[in-house]
């Protein structure tokens, strides 16, 4: 369905375009009341459509649509008397200076041109204003520029009209053709031919669009009256004899306007001058001036320029420069000076380092060739000692300490100044009461002060960078001021933006020089350069302490205010803190444990600030003291485990310390002593065995009766018991080991006695009856060998360190156990340990009597 509709849409719009080339006029027409409008104003429009004449469009229903450039616009539409359909369309206001208006008639749904019409809108045009005029001598032409005015928005013809005239053109003789210049100009040219020279000529600009005309002012003028002048050409310049002060210019016409009477001007400067010194209204019709006032021994430059007599003449362009050094004359004035003396030589000599400044333009009276520094003025028929000749402003040299005084004179190649008098005054007055600084731009500063009580001649400036480093640092500049009233003085000798300068004032009187007073100023300041970088000095899980070196002074670019310190963490928002400038140290508090946080710095000046590099710091868990007790404990923990672990290795020694052993008497000297007559007897028990340590295997206590108790260790013996009567068994105090049992020691059967425990009481040990070595009498009572209440076992073993052994107890034994052996049996009992300790082979044992068996040595 589309696609048939636009294919008919496209044959419809054929045959209207076909429609249209045949006869389209005779269809439809658009009418404007006026093409060419106000900027602003109403514009009226009409449509007129004959239907009668418009093929396709018979007996339909005709609708007309405007369009004003691509906007729509609807207007009344009517039929006419003469059947035709009319539609009129008004635009209040008018704002377009040129736009497009179309008629369409729709046809089939589509709008359809018909016809259109063009509008143009805009102003009248302006009135052209300061027209000038300028006749070239060179070209013989004369020129006129003017200004426009504003744009009118409209296309305009513009004209240079000129008339030749008589009087004060008040009547015009003969009109001139009209110049016309080229488009967006503003200026055009009458040539030669066209000219009325001597005479005047009325001249006016008009600019014409379609809604009206503007003339500019007319301009009555002789041509030559407003001729340019070709530049003149300076011939020579010298000095007037006798006055070298002044001087003589000559020069020459240009060829074009030698026969033109002019006025000309004068113009000179140095090199050092910012700007040129004019000398106006020169008339000379030898064309020839003199001048004073210059200064000796200076080089200028000079120009000149020129124009015709009558003031509506233009200026020529200036000659080019000549240059002319004036005569020479010896300087004139005094200079300024300046000293520092340090005595050296155990203040025998003095080393002075004097300054002073260069004399003024006015007083050089040429070009200095140098200074010379004597201990005594010149005088006439006296060789001149100089200590120091340069062509400086400054000379180091040595005097004795009693010089106080040296002349200072310049010189050049007319002659030399008058010595200045420098007189080493010693630096004990007054100083200033106050000293401050304001900038005044950033190659100057005012410095203020307050006057001292005492009356001062003058002051002495003195600063110098702070930031140069090694001699350029040692460098000072200084000024004096000679008003003894003044109370400030303005400095601009090598002064810098954003650079430090210490500056120092010294108060001068009539027989001393004051002490100075110090102050610090930038003549401009900006933000730091840089800020300074942390150092982390010691760090704990709640606080870190920050250190950080001052900015250096050449990167400060003015006075530091401040120091302001960020930090901040993941889980925490930022903090701040504002230090001063002098500190260099700062401690962050409350500060997390086990967390990183991130530090950087803020240096300000009063121009701004510069942020320093982050600095990242992750706090400990532990303070440090927290780390060496818990190392301390993990430490002693060790030890402990160590010691136990050697206690569980090292146990016989530990018990050792704690148990202490008792000697083995097995092992002992006095169970290895034999007599000397029993040394020769021969052992067949002790032959008949291995050799080596021998183990006891029991002790057995005879006493007198079978009352008889062991007595306390310490105390006298007990009272024996009857004789005759049978001991009782003592209860056995060793038990064997299994492997060094005697086969015969135990009869079959027996049971094992129970293992001893050590009680806290005495135990009788053994009792020895001594009978007398040999036949000796022997009185001394029968000691009773009691163990000592300690609770360490006894050794059964014959090694240095003896092995456990068992007490055994023998309670409620029957007495006939010993008498179940055989005699055999029994002398076994009783002969082996007695082998074991061969004292004992010559002792007699109480309670024995009765044992037949025992064997007799």
């Amino acid at each position: 369905m589309a696609t048939h509709w636009n294919s008919g849409m496209l044959l419809g719009c054929s045959t209207l375009f076909l429609l249209l080339l045949g006869g389209a006029r005779a269809c439809g027409w658009v009418t404007v009341d006026s093409p060419t409008t106000l900027l602003g104003s109403t514009v009226t429009a009409s449509c007129t459509i004959q239907s009668n004449r418009c093929s396709g469009l018979e007996g339909e229903e005709i609708q007309i649509t405007w369009r004003l450039d691509s906007m729509s616009m609807s207007g009344s539409q009517h039929k006419s008397a003469e059947g035709t359909e009319v539609s009129n369309l008004t635009i209040s206001h008018f704002n377009r200076t040129r736009a497009k208006l179309w008629c369409y008639v729709v046809w089939n749904g589509t709008p359809q041109r018909i016809g259109m019409a063009e509008i143009h809108a805009g102003y009248p045009p302006a009135k052209p204003d300061n027209l000038t005029c300028m006749m070239n001598l060179t070209e013989n032409s004369l020129t006129c520029r003017w200004d426009p005015g504003l744009d009118g928005h409209l296309p305009a013809k513009v004209a240079l009209r000129s008339s030749k005239s008589r009087g004060q053109c008040e009547v015009s003789q003969e009109a001139i053709p009209d110049c016309i210049p080229q488009a967006g100009q503003n200026y055009c040219t009458i040539p030669r031919r066209f000219l009325q020279l001597y005479q005047k000529m009325d001249i006016w600009v008009s600019v014409q669009n379609a809604l009206g005309t503007a003339e500019s002012e007319h301009l009555c003028i002789d041509p030559t009256d407003v001729a340019k002048l070709d530049p003149p050409v300076l011939k020579s310049i010298q000095s007037v004899p006798f006055q070298t002060d002044c001087i003589s210019v000559a020069w020459e016409g240009a060829p074009t306007s030698s026969h033109i009477e002019q006025q000309c001007e004068l113009r000179y400067r140095t090199h050092e001058d910012p700007g040129w010194t004019l000398v106006p209204d020169i008339v000379s019709p030898n064309l020839k001036t003199h001048h004073c006032g210059f200064l000796f021994g200076m080089d200028y430059r000079f120009q000149m320029r020129c124009r015709r007599v009558t003031a509506m003449g233009y200026w020529s362009d200036w000659s080019p420069e000549w240059n002319f050094i004036t005569h020479e004359k010896a300087p004139a004035g005094k200079l300024d000076v300046w000293w520092k003396m340090t005595p050296v030589d155990s203040g025998k000599r003095a080393e002075v380092h004097l300054l002073w400044k260069a004399l003024k333009r006015n007083e050089m009276n040429g070009r200095i060739l140098g200074y010379w520094v004597s201990l005594n003025p010149r005088r006439r028929n006296v060789e001149l000692t100089a200590v120091c000749n340069t062509t400086e402003t400054q000379c180091n040299f040595s005097v004795l300490a009693g010089v106080r005084r040296v002349y200072l004179a310049a010189y050049n190649s007319a002659g030399e100044s008058a010595a200045t008098e420098v007189i080493f005054l010693e630096k004990k007055g007054q100083p200033l009461a106050g000293i401050h600084t304001s900038p005044c731009d950033e190659h100057s500063l005012w410095v203020h002060w307050e006057a001292p009580r005492a009356t001062a001649t003058g002051y002495i400036l003195e600063w110098r960078q702070a930031s140069l480093p090694g001699p350029a640092g040692r460098s000072v500049s200084w000024q004096v001021e000679w008003n003894r009233s003044a109370t400030k003085a303005l400095i601009r000798e090598n002064i810098e933006p954003f650079q430090l300068y210490n500056i120092s004032v010294y108060p001068l009187y009539a027989d001393a020089v004051g002490l100075p007073l110090h102050t610090t100023a930038y003549s401009k300041e900006k933000a730091p350069s840089c800020a300074p970088k942390f150092h982390l000095k010691s760090i704990s899980k709640s606080h870190a302490e920050l250190s950080w070196d001052p900015v250096p002074i050449e990167m400060q670019n003015g006075f530091i205010t401040n120091y302001t310190i960020f930090w901040t963490s993941t889980t925490r928002d930022e903090l701040r803190a504002v230090v001063n400038s002098s500190f260099t140290t700062f401690t962050l508090r409350g500060l997390l444990p086990s967390t990183m946080y991130k530090v950087h710095m803020m240096a300000s000046t009063a121009a701004g600030s510069t942020n320093s590099t982050a600095l990242t710091l992750v706090t400990p868990a532990l303070d440090e003291k927290e780390i060496q007790y818990l190392l301390l404990f993990f430490g002693l923990l060790c030890v402990l485990l160590i010691v136990l672990i050697v206690c569980f290795q090292k146990n016989r020694r530990v018990k050792n310390q704690f148990w202490p052993s008792v000697p083995d008497p097995a092992n002992s000297s006095l169970g290895k002593w034999v007599p000397a007559d029993l040394q020769q007897e021969t052992l067949q028990t002790a032959s008949a065995r291995e050799p080596g340590l021998v183990t006891i295997s029991d002790i057995t206590v005879l006493e007198k009766g079978a009352e008889k108790k062991a007595p306390l260790w310490g105390k006298k013996d007990p009272v024996p018991a009857a004789a005759g009567s049978f001991p009782d068994l003592p209860k056995s105090y060793i038990h064997p080991s299994s492997s060094s049992l005697p086969s015969g020691s135990r009869a079959p059967g027996e049971a094992r006695p129970g293992s001893y425990v050590n009680g806290a009481g005495a135990v009788q040990y053994a009792k020895i009856v001594a009978d007398g070595y040999r036949g000796q009498q022997q009185h001394v009572p029968s000691p009773l060998y009691i163990r000592s209440d300690s609770t360490q076992p006894l050794l059964s073993e014959s090694t240095p360190s003896p092995k456990l052994y068992e007490n055994l107890w023998f309670h409620g034994a029957p007495q006939t156990g010993l008498h179940c052996q055989s005699s055999q049996g029994d002398a076994a009992f009783l002969e082996e340990p007695l082998i074991d300790f061969p004292l004992l082979q010559g002792l007699k044992i109480n309670g024995a009597e009765d044992l037949h068996d025992f064997q007799r040595f």
